[in-house]
């Protein structure tokens, strides 16, 4: 690779962060029989989310929200230009959440789940950039808040379905409100990550190299004011207080196990479970563990919201 085209590289890489490329709504609740309620609320800085409420015949609720890149439908990642974006990294396959809700919803969980800001159908804040959740906490606060507004689920027992940079947001949000979280049940967090880790380890799986990070956080904070240090990371488990479910992709090419370890022991937490996803490279299967082997979560999600 030439010295022009590592520079390319790491413009491209950078602009991501910036008015990000929305994986568009192509799936509904209704492709698998569900009736659902768009619903809109604001996040905590009034900026307006997008969402769907699938109700069930219960008092219990999942809130959930997506990674980076993806919708509350998921991402369509074997179309273009996803996937000459993610390729490269094994990740091919389309990711469908709408099977996970279903899961839910047949298991008895009233279902809330939204586009964070700058994806989906969500409102664009902040001058488009993703910043890993240091904002995006926002808008957990406000999925909390606008569940506990509405009059069918403001007493339900509520847990946390929170994936990748929606598990970061997560976090954040615990640090930045930890008292609009003391009615929640419990949190599912699905691959939380720390951007030096995931970025070093694209740097190398694109040919530019580890080493020009410093170059890519100075892009970073060109286009978005925080620096890649500022942002959470998976030590921010330590503002975790209710119990938690941690699962990711062991050998994932996109990350280290030892990032989603430091997140787990840094868990403010004793009531705590780490689940690694065995015999892949793919981030992919990660976000679609839960489809594929629902039962070790449901059983978690029944121990905890139990009366």
């Amino acid at each position: 690779m030439t010295g022009a085209e590592a520079e390319a590289v790491l413009d491209h890489i950078a602009a991501s962060f910036v008015n990000p490329l929305r994986s568009p709504i192509l799936w509904t609740p209704a492709d698998e029989g569900l009736g659902f309620e768009n619903v809109t609320f604001p996040s905590a800085d009034g900026v307006p989310l997008e969402g769907w409420f699938i109700p069930a015949d219960s008092d219990r609720l999942v809130i959930l929200n997506h990674p980076m890149g993806f919708s509350r439908a998921g991402q369509p990642t074997s179309r273009e230009p996803w996937q000459s974006i993610w390729g490269p990294s094994g990740n091919t396959m389309d990711v469908n959440f709408i099977l996970d809700y279903k899961i839910l919803h047949d298991a008895g969980y009233n279902v809330l789940t939204y586009d964070l800001r700058n994806f989906g159908l969500s409102g664009a804040a902040n001058g488009g950039a993703v910043t890993a959740g240091l904002l995006e906490a926002r808008d957990v606060i406000g999925s909390v808040r606008y569940a506990r507004q509405r009059p069918d689920t403001a007493t339900m027992r509520t847990a946390l379905f929170s994936r990748c940079l929606g598990a970061n947001s997560t976090l954040g949000a615990m640090r930045d409100q930890p008292e609009a979280f003391s009615h929640i049940r419990g949190l599912v967090a699905c691959q939380p990550v720390s951007d030096p880790v995931i970025m070093s380890k694209l740097l190398d799986i694109v040919g530019v190299g580890r080493d020009r990070l410093p170059d890519l956080d100075e892009r970073v904070v060109r286009g978005t004011s925080v620096p890649f240090d500022a942002r959470p990371s998976t030590s921010w488990t330590r503002y975790v207080t209710v119990p938690t479910y941690l699962y990711a992709v062991r050998e994932d090419s996109l990350t280290e196990p030892q990032d989603i370890e430091t997140g787990f022991e840094a868990l403010a937490t004793k009531d705590k479970t780490l689940y690694w996803v065995e015999n892949t490279t793919r981030r992919w299967d990660g976000y679609l563990e839960f489809q594929r082997r629902p039962q070790p979560i449901l059983d978690w999600l029944e121990e905890h919201l139990a009366q």
